[in-house]
């Protein structure tokens, strides 16, 4: 399943490359929340939290309040989390806050998991050059994404795998790397990293894994399906 997303920044919609060069920017609000009203599932990042450099909860409200959206961005507590949930996201998407200097913090992760229950969490898992990175992708964790998962999962429902290498980048991404991590968990996996083409999309889905796609819809290089 293609899965679009929405990344928050500044009061804006945005699509940045490698997580730092605005490439798109748009007020165009309304206009994306009715092309997308027909998915199933959108992802929604509020990239301000996750930086920490603010939020954008009343859009995400907004926005959640129209489209069935997982949400993610500087969940740092259960009670941001609870409050997102509140709100009228699916599922909160939790991620730097699960790690530490040395790997996965998994007293962290139980804490989430007992206060709101696996199915209703999601953990992200980004990495790049083959390590787990954390806070907007600055910070290294010596583990690999593989690692990181298979001790992330019995305190969440889902993952979300960012193959941040080729993130913005349009060239495609890289299957054997979101093969791997998902062969290490049972739980249900979403993709995310440079997903460009229908075809990457339909491979992907054949394994059973979902496909985060930004950049690409928003250049219109990849149209929505019809639904």
């Amino acid at each position: 399943m293609l899965i679009p997303s929405i990344d928050l920044q500044g009061g804006r919609i945005v699509q940045l490359v490698q997580g730092e060069r605005v490439a798109i920017e748009t007020d165009a609000i309304d206009e994306w929340i009715e092309r997308l009203m027909s998915q199933p599932k959108v992802q929604l990042i509020d990239l301000d939290a996750a930086k920490g450099q603010g939020s954008n909860r009343d859009l995400v409200e907004r926005i959640c309040r129209a489209l069935p959206c997982r949400v993610g961005g500087g969940i740092r507590t259960v009670e941001r989390a609870r409050d997102l949930l509140a709100i009228g996201a699916t599922k909160a998407i939790i991620g730097s806050a699960l790690f530490n200097e040395s790997g996965v913090d998994t007293t962290a992760a139980r804490r989430f998991a007992d206060a709101l229950g696996a199915a209703r969490l999601m953990a992200a898992v980004d990495s790049r050059a083959g390590q787990v990175v954390i806070h907007g992708w600055k910070t290294r964790v010596p583990l690999t994404a593989v690692d990181a998962v298979r001790t992330l999962e019995p305190f969440f429902g889902e993952f979300l795998y960012t193959h941040v290498d080729r993130e913005g980048l349009m060239q495609g991404t890289d299957v054997a790397a979101i093969t791997a991590v998902a062969a290490a968990t049972a739980r249900k996996i979403t993709a995310a990293g440079g997903i460009t083409t229908m075809e990457e999309v339909d491979a992907l889905d054949a394994m059973g894994i979902d496909a985060v796609v930004g950049m690409a819809l928003y250049t219109g290089v990849l149209k929505l399906p019809q639904r």
